[in-house]
């Protein structure tokens, strides 16, 4: 993993009033979910307005509210107006920024008998990787059945994600078909339990230092988070290998992700920063202005939520 370091804030003030510029999509209906607690929840409710453009002006309507009324009285927006837009961006750029550093890797973690836990279980932008664990009590509380093709039949809890994932997926396969590309879900929520049977079997096939680099120990594992989902096609055998990666479905797949909120988690040559091998199917949910932020920068998760 990369060292920490502090970007200065001109830059970050710079990079996040960006995103009260950007227009708002027909699959951001929540860029950063629900059900985070006290000031989390309230940071989380404004940054969603600022990503989406939703600028209050001194109407009390937003932009969009606005529009009508502004092209039927012909009339351009008043110095008062722009400087109230202005400020209204500023504060949501401020709440955008807070809601990152509330989830800062350093703020979010408690050690308990020699084990570093993650504490921001209902946030969207919780991390989970080998050194920084779940409980083997954690279930998501808000986990649905995700209305996607499966590559397999009947029902299982691999269908489900977390409410704000799973219709982020349905979105995202949605336009996946509009493009002419068919993609199915492999493997969605898994349960502590779950994983350790998967991990042991891996253990049993490959051995214990092979298995680690493709499969988590329990606890360490994002789909317990029902934060991802490994996906997969025809064309790849509906199997979770790397040569999805070179399919057309697998290049739509990281073209794309970022655009319904999820990002390629695994990336090739990322190895060392996130502890597993290239995952070209396992993408996970973090909400659109973060998945296409990250994507721009080219960083793992975790490198970039270290800046905070």
């Amino acid at each position: 993993m990369k060292t920490k370091t502090r970007i200065p804030s001109l830059m970050i003030g710079a990079a996040l009033s960006a995103v009260i510029l950007m227009t708002q999509t027909s699959c951001t209906n929540d860029w950063f979910g629900r059900g985070s607690s006290d000031s989390s929840s309230k940071n989380a409710a404004t940054a969603e307005n600022a990503a989406a453009g939703k600028v209050k002006t001194s109407t009390g309507k937003s932009d969009d509210d606005n529009s009508g009324s502004a092209a039927n009285a012909g009339s351009a927006s008043t110095d008062s107006d722009k400087e109230s837009v202005s400020a209204s961006a500023t504060s949501q750029s401020s709440a955008l920024l807070a809601f990152l550093r509330e989830n800062s890797p350093s703020k979010t973690i408690k050690k308990k008998n020699g084990v570093d836990y993650v504490t921001n279980t209902d946030s969207p932008l919780i991390l989970v990787n080998k050194k920084r664990e779940l409980a083997s009590t954690y279930v998501p509380h808000d986990l649905v059945k995700a209305k996607v093709a499966f590559s397999f039949s009947g029902d299982s809890p691999k269908q489900q994600m977390r409410k704000v994932a799973a219709e982020a997926l349905e979105k995202l396969f949605a336009g996946a078909e509009k493009d002419g590309i068919e993609l199915k879900a492999v493997s969605g929520y898994r349960s502590y339990v779950s994983q350790h049977a998967v991990f042991n079997n891996y253990v049993k096939k490959n051995g214990e230092q092979e298995a680690n680099t493709f499969s988590a120990h329990p606890g360490q594992s994002e789909h317990q988070t029902g934060l991802a989902m490994d996906v997969s096609s025809a064309s790849a055998g509906y199997d979770l290998t790397t040569d999805f990666g070179d399919t057309k479905e697998g290049k739509w797949l990281k073209e794309h992700a970022a655009d319904y909120g999820f990002i390629i988690r695994y990336e090739l040559g990322k190895e060392e920063e996130t502890g597993y091998m290239y995952e070209p199917w396992h993408i996970r949910y973090v909400g659109v202005f973060i998945a296409q932020d990250i994507k721009k920068r080219g960083d793992t998760l975790e490198a970039y939520l270290a800046q905070f």
